[in-house]
């Protein structure tokens, strides 16, 4: 049964979309006869024609500002007052004009009135006889103020045409005679107003009135090609809601889409029918393609794909709401009387007032009810706002609220007249009783917020900050930020005491190792008779010594570069060469080791502020930590890179024990990569390359990953350092 059902909805909305493309197919195929008639009736005069009945009004009333321009007998105040701002300002644009001085018998005299005019338009104005303006017009006002003629003419114009213009001309000038306020302002004396229009500004005036494209819409509305296509689509599509429901397999009138109340249809077909923006938003749409000004810039009057598919949708989407406002509609004739009852929202509403017994007693409570709940729960809401006041925001909106609140309370209290007096005793006494219960809850958040201040004094640092605190959760977002601060710089000191007492052990064991050898080979040394040996421990005592003053170098190489202490003399290097260099120096160092250096360097020299020597001891530092660490038999990567602000050395190689230090350590001082500290060395080389990378504004970045050591290091491109500026300086002195 169901799929049955399916089944036929199915073809019955085959059948409905082939409809509908078919009915919209109809409507583009008569776009061509559409814009032929279009040409046929779309001739300029009566383009034009539209436009000048438009300015009736405005020359009318350009005849009073002209006079006053050039009598100057009303103060401009008033003829603003009245007449500023008119569309007079546009049209004057597009108009030639002048003014005569008139006789009583209304002759003309040669010399115009206003100088705006230059001599040749004033001429080409006075001469009745030209073809140089498509459209003139001269209004002649008598001694006393009145209009006593009016003609039309050009070359634009039939002279039935020009004879209703002047007769739409004369009687709009009597209706802008008769305006009120007009006798304020000094009328037109004695004098010959004549306008002019070239059949260039004419049509120019035309297009941007937009009286043509108005004008043509409408009677592309009216005509046949249009209406009369529409209105035999619109009854096939009509007459196919009603009958396609006869065929079994093409009844589709079950689906809800078409099961809406009545009222609903009718409201969307009374508005489509009612309001002229519906009614003719096709038209404009069609109008628009014909004239190849849907899409600016696609066409020019043809019909191209894009303004196809939008004519194609939209016929689509109109044929479609009428099928569906009248399959909804024929319920009437299945459903007989049972339709009003069950598909009109009328009925629903009579039905419910009707039944309406305890029922509807109990959902009256219930709304009640609700609306009580509603009520208390934005109390709360305001409440807890006020509990919850941000006072690093502005408050303004908060406090106004809180005002507007209250007026509301004592406007109702103003109600109650003679009784005011008692409503205000009760609302003192609600405002006492929210005010008290406020304050106390102030003060519960009040004593969290001492409670979280004390355990901080207290120094338990490990302890959550929380609860909900109100208008102090600002305060309690700082403290947890202070608390942060306090954990971290603890954790600081922390890892310091530490770092100091392993310094202390790696100093002493590392300065005792050679003293004791040095030691124990001179008490030898005294009793020793054997030259042979005795030159043996010469030797030791001598590589011993030599690795204590090592030791002792380093330390205070690490001491001044952490008091910051250290002098550095920057100049012009050229790193490239300077690390080929140490490169070079450490190549026995290299093959002892047997590892293989791949050397990625730019090609040409790079120049840089840097102190030659203490970035030469950083290159060292390093290279030397890769032969001790690195395992044998491995390749070593050594690239560098220059970037716009700055250069970039990396060092990669594959370490000969397995890697479980913690790399933000391993730069600080006496920390080595061998805990067991099988090989030599002050762990002071990587601490000692960090603190002059960094005396020269640059970073020594070591990552690992697996067996790989990793080291970057980053020097900017600094212009002269200022110490060095000041020395130029002093020698240009």
């Amino acid at each position: 049964m169901d799929t049955r059902s399916k089944n036929s909805h199915k073809a019955g909305i085959t059948a409905v979309i082939l409809l509908l493309s078919v009915c919209s197919f109809m409507m583009l195929r008569g776009y061509s006869e559409m814009s032929s008639w279009l040409e046929s009736v779309e001739s300029e005069e009566s383009a034009y024609m539209d436009a000048l009945y438009g300015i009736s009004t405005e020359l009318s009333e350009g005849n009073y500002i002209l006079y006053n321009e050039y009598a100057r007998e009303t103060d401009p105040g008033e003829v603003l007052e009245e007449f500023g701002q008119r569309d007079f300002d546009l049209i004057r644009k597009y108009l030639d004009y002048t003014m005569f001085a008139s006789d009583e018998s209304g002759e003309g005299e040669t010399d115009a009135l206003l100088d705006d005019a230059s001599k040749e338009v004033q001429d080409r104005l006075a001469a009745q006889d030209t073809d140089y303006y498509a459209f003139r017009v001269q209004y002649t006002f008598s001694a006393d103020g009145l209009l006593s003629g009016v003609s039309v003419d050009g070359t634009a114009l039939s002279p039935e045409s020009a004879y209703n213009l002047e007769t739409q001309y004369i009687r709009d000038a009597e209706i802008v005679e008769d305006t009120e306020g007009i006798s304020t302002i000094a009328t037109p004396d004695q004098v010959t107003i004549v306008y002019g229009m070239s059949e260039e500004n004419l049509n120019a005036y035309a297009r941007t009135s937009g009286q043509v494209y108005e004008n043509g819409m409408y009677d592309l509305a009216s005509s046949g090609a249009y209406r009369d296509t529409l209105e035999v689509l619109s009854l096939l599509v009509i007459a196919a809601a009603l009958l396609l429901p006869a065929s079994r397999k093409l009844d589709i009138s079950g689906m809800k889409v078409f099961q809406a109340p009545f009222e609903i249809p009718a409201l969307v077909l009374f508005l489509w029918l009612a309001s002229s923006d519906l009614y003719y938003f096709p038209v404009r749409v069609v109008y628009s393609t014909l004239k190849g000004t849907l899409f600016p810039g696609i066409g020019s009057g043809g019909m191209e794909l894009p303004q196809m598919i939008i004519n194609f949708l939209m016929w689509a989407m109109v044929f479609g709401v009428l099928f569906w406002a009248f399959t909804s509609f024929r319920g009437m004739i299945r459903m007989k009387g049972a339709y009003w009852r069950e598909r009109t929202l009328t009925a629903r509403l009579i039905r419910r007032i009707r039944n309406r017994g305890d029922e509807d007693v109990g959902t009256m409570k219930k709304k009640a009810g609700g609306l009580f709940r509603r009520l208390k729960a934005f109390l709360s809401r305001q409440y807890d706002m006020l509990l919850h006041l941000d006072f690093r925001d502005k408050t303004n909106r908060t406090i106004l609220r809180v005002v507007l609140i209250n007026f509301v309370i004592l406007l109702i209290v103003c109600m109650f007249w003679y009784y005011g007096t008692f409503a205000l005793i009760i609302y003192s006494i609600l405002l006492f009783v929210f005010l008290r219960k406020y304050t106390r809850d102030l003060q519960e958040r009040y004593k969290l917020l001492l409670k979280s201040t004390n355990q901080l004094a207290e120094g338990h640092l490990d302890v959550p900050i929380e609860g909900d605190i109100g208008l102090f959760n600002p305060i309690q977002e700082e403290l947890k930020k202070i608390q942060k601060g306090f954990k971290k710089a603890v954790d600081e000191e922390v890892k310091n005491e530490r770092m100091k007492t392993e310094l202390v052990t790696n100093v002493s064991h590392d300065l005792r190792t050679p003293l004791t050898a040095i030691i124990t080979y001179t008490d030898l040394l005294k009793n020793e008779k054997d030259e042979e040996k005795r030159r043996e421990y010469i030797e030791v005592l001598e590589k011993k010594s030599l690795r204590l003053k090592v030791l002792i170098e380093d330390l205070f190489e690490i001491s001044k570069a952490a008091s910051k202490s250290v002098t550095m003399h920057f100049m012009k290097v050229d790193i490239v060469d300077l690390l080929k260099q140490v490169g070079l120096e450490s190549d026995g160092k290299i093959k002892s080791a047997n590892l293989e250096f791949r050397w990625n360097l730019p090609n040409q020299k790079v120049i840089m502020w840097l102190d030659s020597q203490k970035t030469y001891r950083i290159f060292e530092n390093l290279i030397v930590n890769i032969t001790k660490y690195a395992m044998p038999h491995t390749r070593v990567y050594i690239e560098m890179t220059e970037k716009e602000n700055s250069v970039c050395i990396s060092m990669k190689n594959v370490s000969a024990t397995e890697l479980n230090f913690n790399v933000d350590e391993i730069t600080d001082r006496f920390v080595r990569g061998d805990s067991s500290r099988n090989t030599e060395g002050s762990g002071l080389g990587l601490a000692i390359a960090k603190s002059f990378v960094e005396l020269q504004h640059g970073t020594l970045k070591i990552s690992t990953e697996a067996d790989l050591f990793k080291a970057d290091i980053i020097l900017p491109k600094m212009d002269i350092p200022p110490e060095e500026e000041q020395v130029e300086q002093e020698k240009q002195g």
